[in-house]
C-alpha cells in the first residue's frame, strides 16, 4: 500500500475549523485542537438552541396573550377554547402581536370568543 502524505488535506481541514473559530477567545481561536473542541461544543449548542428558541417564543406569546385576556376579563385557557369554538384561526404569534399593538382588535377577538362559549 502506498504511503499517503496528509499535507494538503490536513491544512484544508485545519483551515476550515480555524475559520469557524474566528472570534473565539485566546487559544480557542489559534490552536487547532482547542478550536476543534470548542467548535464541536458550539455546534451542539446551536442545534439545541434552534429548538429552544421556538419554545421560548411560544412561551412569550402565551404570556402576552394571557395578560391581554385578563385585561378583558378572561383567562388564557378559556380564551383559546373560545377562539377554537368560534372558528378563529389566528395563531399565537398573531394574537400576541395584536395584544401588544392593536388592543381594540384584540378586544373584538375576545368578544367573539366570549360569544362562542
Amino acid at each position: 500500500m502506498p504511503r499517503v502524505k496528509t499535507g494538503v488535506v490536513r491544512r484544508r481541514r485545519h483551515k476550515r475549523i480555524l475559520k469557524l473559530a474566528k472570534g473565539f477567545y485566546q487559544g480557542r481561536r489559534k490552536h487547532f485542537r482547542k478550536a476543534k473542541e470548542q467548535i464541536e461544543r458550539s455546534l451542539m449548542y446551536a442545534f439545541r438552541d434552534r429548538k429552544q428558541k421556538k419554545r421560548e417564543f411560544r412561551k412569550l406569546w402565551i404570556i402576552r396573550i394571557n395578560a391581554a385576556c385578563r385585561l378583558n376579563g378572561m383567562s388564557y385557557s378559556v380564551f383559546m377554547h373560545g377562539t377554537k369554538k368560534a372558528g378563529i384561526e389566528l395563531d399565537r404569534k398573531i394574537l400576541a402581536d395584536m395584544a401588544m399593538n392593536d388592543a381594540a382588535a384584540f378586544a373584538s377577538v375576545v368578544a367573539q370568543a366570549k360569544a362562542a362559549l
